[in-house]
Formats: structure tokens, sequence, C-alpha cells
């Protein structure tokens, strides 16, 4: 039997590293000591939009390409291959402006951004429901 990926396991389908962070829907006991762990999967999400709004706002990444190199930076990934990835999953181009106002690229966005960190596709309802969440 296949265990579930470790992003699926913790609710936490983008991987956010443990922080002390008071998370909407964060467990109260952790048992992961380096990632996240949420009580539904559409906290985990809430919280990942609540950063890329942070991303896009705050820091000007406002871009997929410029997102995932802040997300998961070279010192620990190859971000060329994770744009490349998201760019065939998602369809937005790695340059392309983003808002976080825009509902169906920032959801397509976490959408295949869950899909390469866990390597399973989360419902796109869920995503849906977690962007609005998240508002």
């Amino acid at each position: 039997m296949t265990s579930l990926p470790r992003g699926l396991r913790n609710n936490n389908p983008l991987n956010i590293r443990r922080s002390s962070q008071p998370w909407r829907g964060k467990v109260a006991n952790p048992t992961d000591k380096d990632f996240e762990q949420f009580i539904s999967m559409e906290d985990g999400l809430r919280a990942a939009f609540v950063i890329l709004r942070t991303y896009i706002k705050k820091y000007r990444c406002d871009t997929p390409r410029k997102i995932i190199a802040r997300w998961a930076p070279a010192i620990e990934n190859d971000v060329d291959a994770y744009v490349k990835r998201v760019q065939l999953i998602s369809l937005l181009r790695p340059d392309e402006k983003l808002t976080f106002t825009q509902k169906n690229p920032m959801c397509r966005l976490v959408w295949a951004m869950a899909k390469v960190e866990c390597g399973q596709f989360i419902s796109f309802g869920r995503i849906e429901n977690a962007y609005a969440m998240a508002l």
C-alpha cells in the first residue's frame, strides 16, 4: 500500500514550511517538524493563497516565474523545471502578469503548484473554495 504524499497527509498541498504564523485551521499539536499541518485541505490551500497574495502585493512577485522562484528557491529546487511543469499544467505563461483578484489564473496556478509539490491533482472545486476563503 502506498502512503499519500506528505503534503496531502498534512492537508498542506503546497508544502508550507512550519512557522509561528497562527494560520486558520492550523493543527494544534503538529507531528511534522518541518511543514505546517492543517485540519482541512481547504485550510491549507487558503494559507497558500494568503501567502501568494502577499508575494504579489508586498514583494511584486506577480508572474508564475517570480512566484515560483520565491516559493521554491533555487537553493532547494530546479526553478526552471518547476516553472515549466506549472506552465504545462496551468497553461499560464511564465511571465504572465497576475493580480490576486484574477480568480481563474490564481486557482490554476495553485492547482498546478499542488500537482508539482505532491504529484497528485487536488479537486479544482477545492481550490476555488480555498480561494474564496482567502478573499
